[in-house]
């Protein structure tokens, strides 16, 4: 099966709160979805890029909901970024680990009755986790990076990147802010995704990463 293909439609500068950044459009031949690359500074040919690969969370990114800490890492994430002067932030268009927002509000009306998330998926007739990741490493592959620093505390993202030929050379832990509402979202990431968290107490607040904070990818 050959790979799918990535072309840059269109590019624009965007000013934000952490500096100018640069959105980059793309249509694939996998989808029909718009996936897009926020990208800082200098990034073609360049090792060691920080990298953010972040699935669309329309609830978390937009609306700021407590139920995830999706928003809270893209936050981060871009914080970051601003602070080393360059890297990409990938925004991949897989809602709800693949399944779509209409599937993801249903599933989580079934954890509002006591399934955890990775269940109430399995309910609904999907997988744990449908995401997938070629789409990102053609987009990195096109901005021209040579190796990356991952944010992320999913080892699989990791995997399935270095599979899709990128070179990940550190991970960056993305802690995230314990609350009532998504404390056994996260314990579920860990317990049954095997996601890289310490989840501390709900109201807790868990430190601040920095760029210095990484660790060598596995």
């Amino acid at each position: 099966m050959s790979k799918p293909t990535v072309s840059r439609l269109a590019s624009t500068r965007i000013p934000t709160a952490y500096g100018d950044f640069q959105l980059c459009y793309y249509s694939n031949t996998l989808d029909n979805k718009e996936h897009l690359a926020f990208v800082m500074g200098s990034v073609s040919d360049a090792e060691n890029v920080l990298v953010r690969i972040h699935s669309e969370c329309f609830t978390g990114d937009v609306l700021g909901s407590r139920r995830c800490d999706c928003g809270e890492q893209l936050d981060r994430s871009l914080q970051l970024i601003a602070s080393q002067g360059a890297g990409v932030l990938v925004y991949l268009r897989q809602e709800g680990r693949g399944i779509g927002l209409l599937q993801k509000m249903r599933a989580y009306n079934l954890q509002d009755q006591g399934y955890d998330t990775v269940d109430a998926n399995l309910l609904l007739g999907h997988g744990a986790d449908e995401r997938d990741y070629s789409l990102a490493a053609r987009i990195l592959e096109e901005l021209g990076v040579k190796s990356i620093r991952l944010m992320t505390n999913n080892p699989l993202k990791i995997h399935a990147l270095e599979s899709e030929g990128i070179r990940v050379n550190a991970r960056f832990p993305l802690e995230a802010t314990v609350n009532a509402d998504n404390e056994g979202y996260l314990l579920t990431k860990v317990r049954r995704m095997d996601h890289l968290l310490k989840v501390k107490p709900a109201a807790t607040r868990v430190s601040v990463i920095t760029a210095h904070d990484c660790e060598p990818a596995d």
